[in-house]
């Protein structure tokens, strides 16, 4: 059965075009943080997520993936997909182009009797990117900064219209504001809200929290060391 991904408060997200050393790695492991996350934007492909999954498969935490594209798709040795679509987008290939592609593959790959698509692992994602300075931001195209009100907007589209699961709020690399994180709380209902971005210090991590159900933290691990793990957990907690 998947792990309730519904229960997280802290997840470390790792990018499979990064290098961390095997202690690094442990250190992420016992730091608290309640799931991994295989997730990368430029220069991911299989192979080098195959990599990190593998890198990490040996610790006793939750592994997701979460693909940019049908190339960074990976099933068997992990818990759960998590699929992000980009709401803010100006290009349609990030809302159903790109998963339009991933599942003409999977049938085809059915029909080969080879392995279909393991919807079970699958969790919808309503990605709202908020830097437009970020690498997701530009090769999204995302329409941003966005008022809190914009924001919210998106935010209830996801929820009431599309029933998508997570909400997710992304300044990557940078840290948001915490008026357009509140302003997506206020306005969503039934998904989980995650938010990602610059979060270094426990300070940032516990104003997050207090609006996002999920906090997730990435490039501190590269930036800071993993040791920053910690703290940010003990912050959510």
């Amino acid at each position: 059965m998947p792990p309730r991904w519904q229960d997280w408060v802290h997840v470390t997200k790792l990018d499979p075009d990064k290098r961390l050393s095997p202690e690094a790695i442990a250190e992420i492991a016992a730091s608290g943080t309640d799931a991994l996350m295989l997730s990368g934007t430029l220069n991911v492909t299989r192979e080098n997520m195959a990599e990190l999954r593998r890198q990490v498969a040996a610790y006793d935490l939750p592994l997701v993936v979460e693909p940019a594209g049908p190339e960074g798709v990976l099933v068997d040795g992990i818990d759960l997909l998590f699929v992000p679509s980009v709401m803010n987008t100006t290009d349609v290939r990030w809302i159903v182009g790109k998963h339009h592609e991933w599942i003409l593959e999977a049938m085809c790959h059915e029909a080969a009797r080879q392995e279909p698509v393991a919807w079970e692992k699958v969790v919808q994602e309503a990605y709202i990117v908020l830097n437009p300075d970020s690498a997701v931001g530009r090769v999204t195209g995302a329409r941003c900064p966005l008022s809190p009100e914009s924001a919210a907007a998106y935010a209830t589209v996801a929820d009431r219209y599309f029933c998508f699961p997570i909400v997710y709020v992304e300044y990557s690399g940078t840290y948001g504001d915490p008026a357009v994180v509140k302003a997506v709380r206020d306005a969503i209902d039934r998904a989980v809200l995650y938010y990602g971005g610059g979060i270094r210090t426990a300070g940032q991590a516990a104003e997050m929290a207090k609006y996002a159900d999920t906090v997730v933290v990435g490039n501190a691990v590269y930036e800071a060391g993993p040791s920053v793990l910690k703290a940010t957990v003990r912050a959510v907690r």
